[in-house]
């Protein structure tokens, strides 16, 4: 039987639902969360908040996918995808952003800037967008 961890393309960490994790998270491996993450959240990888994870910290990926409920703000290199579960409270800073309908969001966009922080050149750019969960 070979080891699924071989090469780091294909590590993939679950922090699950009874977990409680609290302080700086960094990896360089996808990373699931169902259970519960306060601090700061730095990932090379994919970084999914499942539906049944919450998070109260800023987190920065390659890629943010969130089903579950986050506070803070959200920084990828690539994208952000915001499914019809999830609650999030923050801004969020990414080229490619998604917003499924029936999502709650509150915060701000900018998709102008790698890090969003253009000071004042993208300012333009970035939306004020909230959307209330669907009933149906």
């Amino acid at each position: 039987m070979s080891n699924p961890y071989n090469s780091a393309a294909d590590r993939a960490s679950i922090l699950g639902p009874t977990l409680y994790f609290k302080g700086d998270l960094s990896a360089e491996e996808d990373l699931l969360i169902q259970g519960r993450v306060e601090g700061s959240i730095t990932h090379t990888q994919r970084l999914t908040v499942g539906a049944q994870g919450t998070v109260k910290a800023n987190i920065r990926a390659q890629l943010i996918i969130v089903e579950g409920t986050v506070d803070g703000d959200l920084q990828a290199d690539k994208s952000v995808a915001v499914r019809d579960t999830a609650k999030v409270s923050g801004n969020i800073y990414a080229p490619s952003v998604s917003i499924s309908e029936g999502a709650n969001f509150t915060g701000s966009i900018d998709m102008g800037g790698k890090q969003g922080q253009a000071h004042g050149r993208n300012e333009a750019a970035a939306a004020r967008v909230k959307t209330s969960a669907s009933a149906g």
